[in-house]
Parts: structure tokens; C-alpha cells; sequence
């Protein structure tokens, strides 16, 4: 057997692999042994088919699988004893000459490899990288105030309507016919709810100011809602391509006004958002949100650093040299049951390049602050993961108990490991980086700090 490896410009590699038939006869020889031992072949007992037999059944296929096994042993053992740093899966060369498996002895495969650029990613105190600390001023406690105010309000029933208060109405639609009358047949609705406010013509909107219960006003759903036809047919009970036969005048007689009131600023309200007992008084309400939020914006201000980390050292590193072509090939391949593999390969080629050359570069400070995820990081981000998700809904005084147990959930499904990984690596170095550069510390408002990622 002889293996040779060449790569002259350092990244367009070739592998050729020259087996002769020493190297993989004897494991043909075994194997067909053993064909032979459990071989059903009329007119002979088990075990004693004639070999001759055996080898012209079996010979090929038998040569074939042993080569093809014994081709990736070598090859990707060679890889890894040679330390070369691949990027994706071996292909055969496109020049590579037909091999004749059934009768030829001296057996010659050849691979391209596509080889990771060399270069060094490093980083030292003389590296200095921007921080955002996003400043909570009071509006922004003002508006979680609220929020968790909304959450916990309630509609309570008045005797007018006020659209200012985004009021709620229920009452009893009746469709009329060009008299002005009742249509005979015509759509009649029990305990339709409306909230005027929300329509998009002023005119119609303003034919429920100030009514009263019983009050039966004279509107027009169309024209109300003159480009939605899916809340005039959700309103009137009716499919989408019925709305047109239906653009006429209906009647509302209002049996029922609902008024949203929200909730005090008081202790039942510090309780249902922090847990029984956590917090005392309005004070330490707003300074407990203003912690939340601080937290929360640390998470946004590490993301922010770990891009401009990666600016930072793509700068630094500069263009990086990779073998396109045969990436290209490699990237065909990994998507050939795409019908548009070419169109696809050429529009996210660049995309893909630049996220590989991130990862590479990853990789290296990964490894130099010598970053490993154990179970417990995978567990801590996923904490964090169902934590988040809770508070979207307000739910911010979850037990650990539960978010243990949404973590473990989370973690027993496999589409959801790689993420969490590649999270708990993100969240490590982050850490680590903060203590390796020079932070170049800077306040900002939420606002600016927004404005200043869409604009990246």
C-alpha cells in the first residue's frame, strides 16, 4: 500500500491511495470463507460448496465491499495521523482513470481535499474591542411598569362607550336591504364584538361615539374596513369570497360595553410578577425590573462584542485563501436533491465563505483559551433559553424546578443539542475574550443601541 498527499498552493489538496493485492486479499479470502460456511446452494450440503463456485457468485461484490471499507479506513486515517485540516468530505478526483475491481490487481484512487488555509488568530491586551453598556433609564422601567399593568388588568363593565379607553362592544348585527329594513334572509349576527377604534375610515368609526347600552347605530362593515374583506368575513361569520355580496348597511344594537382597566401599581401586582413576598413596595418593584433589564442587556451587549470580535480579527487575519472550486464541489454535493444546485451554490457561495473563514478563526480562540463545554454549560444555557421564553409570555418569577425540567426537555431532543452547544461556546468565550482584550467601554440608550445593530 502507498499513500501520497500533495498540496502546492497549500489548499487545493490531492490524496492517492495505491492498494495492491496483498494489502486486501487476504480479507477477501476470509470473507468469501465465510460465505462459503453459510451458503444454500442446491445439490450441496452447507459448508461444502466448492470455492470455484463461491468466488464466480461473490468474488466481485466481495473484492468491491472490502476495498471501499479498507479505501476509508486509509483514508481517513491518514487525514487524522497526518493532522491535515479538512474542509468537508473527500471527493474522487475528476481525473481519476477507471479502476477494473474484478480483474485488475494494483487498485489507484485519488481524493481531493480541500485544505484549511494555515494562519494565526491571536489575541492580547494590545487588542482593543468596543463594549456598549446599554443604559435603563426610567422610561424604560416606565414601560415594563406598564406592560406588566396591561398583563394584569381586566375589562370591566361601563354604562358608555369611550374609544379613547379602548373600549369593547358586544351587540346583535342585522343586515338591512336597500329599504333600510331588515333583509328577509339576510346575516344576523348574536354577540358580535367590535372595538370602533380599530376601524380605518373615520366616518364610520365615529357613529359609536359615546353610545349607550341599547343604543342601535346604523354602519356599514365595508366600508369600515374597506381593504380587509378577512375582518368584514370574520365580523359577519361568512367566507372571504362572500363579503361582496354583503356591502350593504347592518345595524348594531349594543347589549354590552367593556371598558380594559389596568392593573394597580400595588402589592398584588408586585406578587404576580416577582413571586409572593420578593418585593416590598414600589421602589424595590422598579429596581428589581431595572436589574431584569440590565440583565437582559448584558446578554445584548456580549452579542454586540462577539461581532465586533469577529470584524475585529477578520481585519486582522485578512483575506484568507481558500480552494473555491473545489468547495463549490463540496457544497453541490451536500445539496445534490436541490433541482436548483447551481443557482443556489453560485447566490450563497460568498455567504458561505465568509461564515467558514469566521469559523476557523473561532475555532483557534476557542482553542488557545482552551474552552471545553461540559454538561453543566449545556444545562446553564439551556436555563437561560427557557427562562427567556417564559419571560416573552411575563413570566418572570419561574421556579427553577420548572426551568430545570424545560431545560432537560429541551436537552433530550437532538435538533436542539447542536444549537445549545454552539450557544454555550459563544457564552464561554465571550467571557473569556472580556478578560483577554482591552475594553473600550462606552454608555449608550437602548435606542441608539438598536438603531446601531440595524444599521450593521
Amino acid at each position: 500500500m502507498n499513500i501520497t498527499f500533495e498540496a502546492p498552493d497549500k489548499v487545493n489538496g490531492l490524496l492517492t491511495i495505491t492498494l495492491g493485492k496483498d494489502d486486501y486479499q487476504g480479507e477477501v479470502e476470509k470473507t468469501l470463507k465465510d460465505y462459503r460456511k453459510r451458503a444454500n446452494v442446491p445439490g450441496f450440503r452447507p459448508g461444502q460448496v466448492p470455492m470455484g463456485i463461491i468466488k464466480r457468485q461473490y468474488g466481485t461484490a466481495v473484492k468491491v465491499d472490502v476495498v471501499n471499507k479498507m479505501l476509508g479506513e486509509k483514508l481517513y486515517g491518514y487525514i487524522q495521523e497526518q493532522k491535515i485540516q479538512m474542509l468537508g468530505e473527500p471527493l474522487p478526483n475528476e481525473g481519476q482513470e477507471p479502476q477494473d475491481l474484478e480483474n485488475g490487481d494494483e487498485l489507484t484512487f485519488k481524493f481531493d481535499i480541500a485544505v484549511a488555509p494555515q494562519f494565526e488568530a491571536k489575541l492580547s491586551g494590545k487588542d482593543k474591542v468596543a463594549y456598549y453598556n446599554i443604559t435603563v433609564d426610567d422610561k424604560l422601567v416606565d414601560q415594563q411598569v406598564e406592560m406588566y399593568q396591561n398583563r394584569a388588568g381586566q375589562y370591566e363593565k361601563v354604562e358608555q362607550y369611550d374609544g379613547e379607553q379602548r373600549d369593547m362592544l358586544k351587540g346583535d348585527l342585522r343586515e338591512l336591504g336597500a329599504d333600510g329594513n331588515a333583509k328577509e334572509g339576510g346575516i344576523e349576527v348574536a354577540d358580535a364584538v367590535l372595538m370602533p377604534q380599530y376601524m380605518k375610515v373615520d366616518e364610520q368609526k365615529k357613529l359609536f361615539d359615546a353610545c349607550k347600552l341599547g343604543d342601535v347605530i346604523t354602519w356599514n362593515p365595508r366600508k369600515a374596513y374597506p381593504e380587509s374583506d378577512v375582518e368584514v368575513s370574520s365580523l359577519l361569520k361568512i367566507e372571504k369570497d362572500q363579503v361582496k355580496e354583503h356591502e350593504g348597511d347592518f345595524t348594531f344594537q349594543v347589549t354590552e360595553i367593556s371598558r380594559f382597566t389596568k392593573a394597580p401599581v400595588d402589592q398584588k401586582l408586585f406578587d404576580q410578577a416577582f413571586g409572593e413576598g420578593t418585593v416590598k413596595d414600589e421602589k424595590e418593584f422598579r429596581q428589581k425590573i431595572s436589574d431584569m433589564i440590565s440583565q437582559q442587556f448584558k446578554t445584548d451587549s456580549d452579542y454586540k462584542f462577539l461581532l465586533d470580535v469577529r470584524a475585529h480579527m477578520e481585519k486582522k487575519v485578512g483575506k484568507l485563501q481558500f480552494p473555491e472550486e473545489l468547495l463549490k464541489r463540496v457544497m453541490k454535493q451536500n445539496n445534490k436533491e436541490r433541482k436548483d444546485v447551481d443557482e443556489y451554490v453560485e447566490k450563497n457561495f460568498e455567504l458561505s465563505i465568509k461564515e467558514l473563514g469566521w469559523h476557523l478563526i473561532k475555532e483557534q480562540l476557542v482553542a488557545q483559551q482552551g474552552i471545553k463545554v461540559e454538561d453543566a454549560d449545556l444545562k446553564a444555557v439551556a436555563k437561560e433559553a427557557a427562562r427567556a421564553q417564559f419571560a416573552q409570555y411575563g413570566m418572570s418569577n419561574v421556579p427553577e424546578e420548572y426551568l430545570d425540567n424545560y431545560a432537560d426537555e429541551m436537552l433530550k431532543k437532538r435538533e436542539n443539542v447542536d444549537g445549545l452547544v454552539d450557544r454555550a461556546v459563544d457564552v464561554k468565550l465571550t467571557a473569556a475574550l472580556k478578560q483577554v482584550v482591552k475594553l473600550d467601554e462606552k454608555s449608550i440608550s437602548m435606542e441608539d443601541f438598536q438603531k446601531m445593530l440595524q444599521e450593521k
